[in-house]
């Protein structure tokens, strides 16, 4: 029929929920949010729902201003950072020329150029996966890039970042730091310099409120407005009362978030080094994820394994440079050394 577009969609990982079950495979945190978000939850006056959410988010800003120390007109608030980044797309890459982004990312940039009909040119990583930045020294109408990048978990260092900025001062560069609190310095000390740069980020990822869908973009307010605009164009009460409440009391309380981000990072360190006793190895992550691979064993096979012992880690089979490799997120101590002792099971099975 005419007129109907044909769109192939992002396909997010399997959400089972059973109590048995080992949950590794949608990169969630493994800790409960802050003991502050569930005793702002329980004191809730659900008085307050009769009315409708804030249209600017004007105290989550500031919290966030408080954090990141910046004035609230920095700040775009959103229904989840993908809802952020959406809107982004449509606010600034409409030129001609292709925006560009790495061949192996996440996965919804290539649905909302799709969806938006911005053309793009995905750039591939090099042989050790890691983004070419000097690839990206070409014409283009924006650059979009995850740092630490997904599903590798490699991070490119400030100085990289700022050589990006600088080369692309006419376009808007986006950095998706989604995962850039298991991980080195933000670019968001870039801000000043660099009035191109937006940085977006979550509260699903280190702030373990995967379940509450808020996510926000941080840039020049000048460019900020314009994604105000877009997003008063769709649904100006995107962040409901309840979330924003929520965010707020996480986005206080670094000191909880801090020492499970160290927890986080502890384990997967350690899970990164032990894997190697049973001939795996991983790309050295700065998230809260390990991408494995062994070069003696059918990855596939190990993913079904893992299922069938109710343990959902993410597979690739779509991307050919992945199909031997596992995306494992860092749960608990005491889940991963559950996945490790399977693991061994199964390499001991397989080798025989």
């Amino acid at each position: 029929m005419k007129g109907i577009r044909n769109i192939t969609p992002y396909i997010p990982g399997e959400q089972p929920n059973y109590p048995a079950m080992i949950k590794l495979n949608t990169n969630e945190n493994p800790y409960p949010p802050s003991p502050n978000v569930a005793k702002v939850l329980k004191q809730f006056e659900t008085e307050q729902l009769k009315r409708y959410s804030s249209i600017d988010n004007l105290s989550l800003k500031k919290a966030l201003g408080i954090k990141h120390g910046l004035s609230p007109d920095h700040f775009l608030i959103g229904n989840g950072s993908d809802e952020v980044l959406a809107f982004c797309f449509l606010a600034f890459f409409n030129s001609q020329d292709p925006i560009l982004f790495p061949d192996i990312t996440y996965g919804f940039y290539k649905v909302w150029a799709n969806l938006f009909k911005v053309p793009f040119k995905e750039l591939p990583l090099n042989n050790d996966f890691e983004i070419a930045l000097d690839d990206y020294k070409q014409i283009n109408g924006g650059i979009i890039i995850a740092n630490p990048n997904a599903p590798t978990g490699l991070f490119k260092p400030l100085a990289e970042i700022e050589a990006l900025l600088e080369e692309n001062k006419d376009v808007i560069v986006i950095i998706d730091e989604a995962y850039i609190d298991f991980a080195d310095q933000s670019a968001v000390v870039l801000l000043e310099t660099y009035p191109n740069l937006v940085v977006i980020r979550t509260l699903s990822k280190s702030s373990s409120l995967a379940g509450l869908r808020v996510g926000y973009a941080i840039g020049n307010p000048k460019y900020i407005q314009v994604v105000e605009s877009i997003k008063s164009s769709f649904n100006p009460y995107s962040v409901d009362i309840i979330a924003e409440n929520l965010a707020i009391a996480a986005v206080e309380d670094e000191k909880y978030y801090a020492q499970i981000t160290r927890n986080i990072c502890k384990t997967r360190d350690w899970f990164a080094k032990n894997i190697e006793t049973f001939g795996f190895s991983s790309l050295i992550s700065q998230t809260n994820f390990v991408l494995l691979t062994h070069p003696n064993l059918t990855i596939e096979t190990l993913y079904h394994y893992l299922e069938a012992k109710d343990v959902f880690v993410r597979y690739f089979p779509k991307i050919e440079r992945l199909t031997n490799y596992l995306r494992v997120s860092i749960g608990t101590q005491e889940e991963m050394e559950k996945v490790l002792r399977l693991m061994s099971d199964f390499v001991e099975i397989n080798e025989q």
